[in-house]
């Protein structure tokens, strides 16, 4: 067995969604998922077929989306994984409830628009996530003017009154 890391090339701006499913109508109930979710949502996603013909599945309503998620699953690797990109102004808190309850999917590794690198154990057989480095090491303990900070932030953007 070898370990490889493997990050994820993204905008900083942009959000991710990393998980694990079990099947090839995968592609199609993440899709109906999305756009059920967030009208106009702007996404693209890729799923890693673990049988057969192994072939990177895929889906979205962005060109350039599309071909990020295509790319990003093909150099993972990992069968069953997927991934979806999601577009500028579009956030995981918004679809990560409507992406758990597919029923394909098994796990969700992250959702974040911090720096990504997947852990991935490579076999003979083939390749499995073993987990994610999500963003950077904490660094401290918050302040009270880091709460005050955090809750301001929190009501200026509308997640909480």
């Amino acid at each position: 067995m070898e370990l490889k890391v493997i990050p994820i090339e993204k905008p900083e701006s942009l959000n991710l969604i990393l998980g694990q499913s079990h099947f090839i109508k995968t592609v199609e109930d993440l899709h109906e998922a999305l756009v059920n979710s967030v009208p106009g949502i702007k996404f693209g996603l890729a799923f890693c077929e673990a049988s057969g013909p192994a072939l990177v599945r895929a889906s979205g309503t962005d060109d350039n989306l599309l071909e990020m998620a295509q790319q990003t699953a093909l150099a993972l690797g990992a069968g069953h994984s997927f991934i979806i990109f999601l577009g500028e102004g579009f956030y995981p808190v918004n679809v990560l409830n409507a992406v758990k309850t597919v029923p394909e999917v098994c796990r969700i590794f992250c959702a974040t628009a911090n720096p990504v690198e997947v852990i991935l154990a490579e076999t003979d057989q083939g390749r499995a996530i073993l987990g994610v480095v999500d963003g950077v090491q904490a660094k401290d303990i918050e302040t009270e003017e880091d709460v005050t900070h955090r809750k301001g932030l929190l009501r200026a953007i509308g997640y909480k009154l």
